[in-house]
């Protein structure tokens, strides 16, 4: 174990601020090994996801195989924000500012969301055109909140978190009315960042300046982060009992899913026999996809209850897990925003070989406003799904060995500066 009170003398605020969100391991401190590995896995799982961007592949369809490579991803931010939640009642057991803390984190996010970031997506600088408020964003405001929830007992913020997740679908049947009101009212900045987020249109900040894309509305995140944060002190149990409550809490959420997509009533706003039969806005989808296609932006009910769900029940089986693909996967679980600062320019840089190689130039389709703002791959494009997986290894691949390197640093390390990485 590290010897904190000696960290803390040699370490400065800002340093340790940061450090417990991306950096620190919980499986040191709370003996749950699972912890680093669903985070690693969360990294490898979302970068699929990146390249799929970069290849002009849509998300979700019309194939099979299409609609699951995105699929898979939808576990990815679930298990990230609910973890950084978690992640906070270890900071707090060992430290008296854990509220400071949270606000300077979040203020540091949000910065480089809008500005490293922002150029890792787009490789241009024209930040008076666009700007993208993606999970990073979303993730600094959310500890921003949960610096406020803090105060309260663990329980209370976990009543709070659970009831924002499975309350915010009540405002599903007046959304056709309410969506096109946001867009004009004098206050429809706030609602989009609260709740609406793009399909409301952009944030223009100013009369002239970028365009705001929210990508990742506020809600149901923050009720997300709230819910992790209570979950915390489950980790905290003895670990047979703490297993026992992993797994009654997943599988019980996973069941409520499936009862609540099966009824296709609450939940989640598309429903998916109305997909399943063609009536829906998209187009026919076959039922299994359908029933599976939950809304994530914002985040419904039903999609929360299927990713989190089976993510807890995993918990007491990857406990267990050993192994080279484990020790892989935990290697990125370590450091997962020194994984996520560089997995985006690289799969940028990758995307421009392929470009050239596979077209004899570089798109410049790939310097448009990436991921939200650019507009339709160029016809010839687009790759198909083998070209799309064999980035996705090689770009792990390339990335296992920074992260390995970076996490020794921080083992035999204690430079203030590492907490930012």
């Amino acid at each position: 174990m590290v010897d904190t009170t000696r960290s803390n003398r040699r370490e400065g605020d800002a340093g340790e601020a940061f450090r417990w969100f991306m950096n620190t391991n919980p499986a040191a401190q709370s003996r749950v090994a699972s912890i680093d590995l669903i985070r690693g896995a969360a990294m490898v799982l979302m970068a699929i996801d990146h390249v799929r961007v970069y290849s002009g592949l849509p998300a979700g369809g019309p194939s099979a195989g299409i609609f699951f490579t995105r699929w898979v991803t939808h576990f990815c931010a679930p298990a990230f924000i609910f973890l950084a939640g978690t992640s906070a009642v270890f900071y707090g057991r060992r430290h008296a500012d854990l509220a400071r803390h949270l606000v300077i984190r979040g203020l540091w996010l949000i910065f480089l969301e809008l500005t490293v970031l922002r150029v890792a997506w787009t490789f241009n600088f024209a930040f008076g055109r666009y700007e993208l408020a993606g999970v990073i964003w979303c993730i600094g405001w959310c500890m921003i909140v949960l610096a406020g929830l803090s105060r309260l007992p663990a329980a209370v913020v976990g009543v709070v978190g659970v009831a924002i997740i499975a309350g915010h679908n009540l405002m599903d049947p007046h959304l056709a009315t309410l969506t096109p009101a946001v867009a004009k009212s004098g206050l429809g900045w706030l609602w989009k960042i609260l709740y609406f987020g793009f399909s409301a249109g952009p944030i223009r900040v100013g009369e002239n300046g970028p365009r705001l894309m929210v990508l990742y509305s506020l809600v149901p995140w923050v009720g997300v982060m709230a819910a992790g944060y209570a979950f915390g002190r489950v980790l905290t149990l003895e670990k047979e009992r703490r297993n026992r409550v992993c797994l009654a809490i997943g599988v019980g959420a996973t069941l409520l899913f499936l009862v609540l997509r099966g009824l296709d009533g609450y939940g989640d706003p598309r429903p998916w026999r109305a997909a399943a039969s063609g009536q829906a806005r998209a187009g026919q989808m076959p039922a299994a996809l359908a029933f599976l296609n939950t809304n994530k932006y914002p985040a419904s009910l039903d999609f929360l209850l299927m990713t989190l769900g089976p993510m807890i029940g995993l918990i007491p089986v990857l406990d267990r897990l050993r192994g080279a693909v484990a020790r892989w996967v935990i290697v990125f679980g370590r450091v997962p925003f020194f994984f996520y600062v560089l997995h985006i320019p690289l799969i940028h840089a990758m995307a421009l070989v392929v470009s050239r190689i596979r077209l004899g130039e570089v798109s410049p389709w790939l310097f448009a406003d990436h991921p939200m703002g650019n507009p339709p791959p160029p016809a010839g494009y687009s790759w198909n799904l083998p070209v799309l997986y064999l980035v996705w290894a090689a770009a792990i691949l390339v990335l296992y060995f920074p992260c390995r390197w970076f996490a020794a640093v921080k083992a035999r390390r204690r430079d203030w500066w590492l907490g930012y990485l």
